[in-house]
């Protein structure tokens, strides 16, 4: 019988949760990786391995993997650096397994690739010369919480098609492995004066339909959007949705036009509208959006959700996680119709994953 594992990236260590397919006791395992801020843990479905982003204070950015689900592990930081550029790599914030190789997105805005399960590293690209790179990639630019590339986006069937955000830029797509790139923000909007249209548009999340890779759905600053055309274009889809800011979101494995995304007030404070606690879904591609909140906490709920807060696994009849940035998890084993608490108490969560594994 096959397990779900959620693999849970918290400011304290990487924690495990598995459960069988019905998804209703849960066992909890960690916290992993000395304690280290986890940024992203995820699963690599063709080794079977775990690999979470961590950076430390005292020992800078590091990749841990366990081959083993979590009984044992090891680190390594070999080949994360941009050597004689300039440039400072605060933390990984990303990682993408695909294809039999990992990428990692960094801080400041890099893509770095491993061929080796994570044990080596190397620098594939910057995106030097792409509209905005003139101030990402200037250190007397950056503004204090710096600038990155929290996400890379592989195509399922073309190892050298995948798309990055940067961070207060917007989303670039390659065709030919990270040799050039080109911006895919046509149809997005700005709540701030932008020099060049192509970019300066501030993606939190950007994900695809498993079942019709043309269909990409994001989470922006200022709105969700969807693209029937790989990202060449977006529609704006946010109508019906409490406030037009939010991170956390995710595609249903199995229906083209059902995604979640969780709104948050977009003040500083950024915490779910009037203390409610709720995950929204649209079944009809944004044409209409239905609030889901049966078991979630209505009262006193000011908790947030970050970009890599929320997951969707693969079952029939699929499962949600999200984890709060106050370390509550919440899962919901009907697609979002009710919800429980699977773990409690965790340091802040700053990544949800899941997997399906043997």
């Amino acid at each position: 019988m096959s397990k779900t594992l959620v693999m849970v990236g918290t400011r304290k260590g990487c924690f495990l949760l598995e459960s069988d397919e019905q998804r209703r006791d849960w066992e909890l395992r960690g916290p992993f990786c000395e304690g280290w801020p986890i940024y992203h843990a995820i699963h690599d479905a063709e080794t079977g391995a775990i690999y979470a982003a961590g950076a430390s204070e005292w020992h800078g950015a590091s990749i841990w993997r366990s081959l083993d689900r979590g009984e044992t592990w090891a680190q390594s930081s070999e080949g994360l650096e941009y050597s004689d550029s300039g440039l400072k790599l605060s933390k990984v914030s990303g990682l993408t397994a695909a294809h039999g190789r990992l990428f990692a997105g960094a801080e400041m805005p890099g893509i770095f690739e491993s061929g080796d399960g994570g044990q080596t590293w190397k620098l594939l690209s910057t995106l030097e010369g792409q509209p905005g790179s003139e101030s990402w990639n200037d250190p007397a630019n950056q503004p204090p919480g710096h600038l990155g590339i929290p996400a890379i986006l592989p195509h399922p069937d073309d190892p050298s098609r995948y798309w990055a955000i940067v961070q207060g830029e917007g989303i670039f797509e390659t065709t030919d492995d990270g040799t050039s790139w080109t911006p895919r923000n046509r149809g997005l909007r700005a709540d701030w004066p932008i020099e060049n249209p192509e970019v300066g548009y501030c993606v939190h999340k950007l994900v695809m339909s498993p079942v019709d890779n043309d269909r990409l759905y994001q989470q922006n600053h200022v709105g969700m959007h969807r693209s029937d055309d790989a990202g060449v274009s977006w529609t704006e889809i946010t109508e019906g949705l409490p406030t037009e800011f939010g991170f956390a979101a995710g595609a249903h494995p199995h229906d083209r036009d059902t995604f979640y995304v969780i709104p948050l007030d977009p003040g500083h404070g950024r915490c779910m509208p009037e203390g409610r606690a709720a995950v929204w879904r649209t079944s009809d591609a944004g044409s209409s959006w239905q609030r889901l909140d049966d078991g979630l906490p209505q009262e006193d709920a000011h908790v947030g959700v970050l970009r890599e807060g929320m997951a969707i696994d693969g079952h029939e009849v699929p499962g949600v996680y999200f984890g709060t940035s106050t370390g509550q998890l919440f899962a919901s084993a009907d697609e979002g119709r009710s919800w429980s608490e699977i773990a409690s108490y965790l340091p802040g969560i700053a990544s949800v994953e899941v997997a399906i594994v043997d």
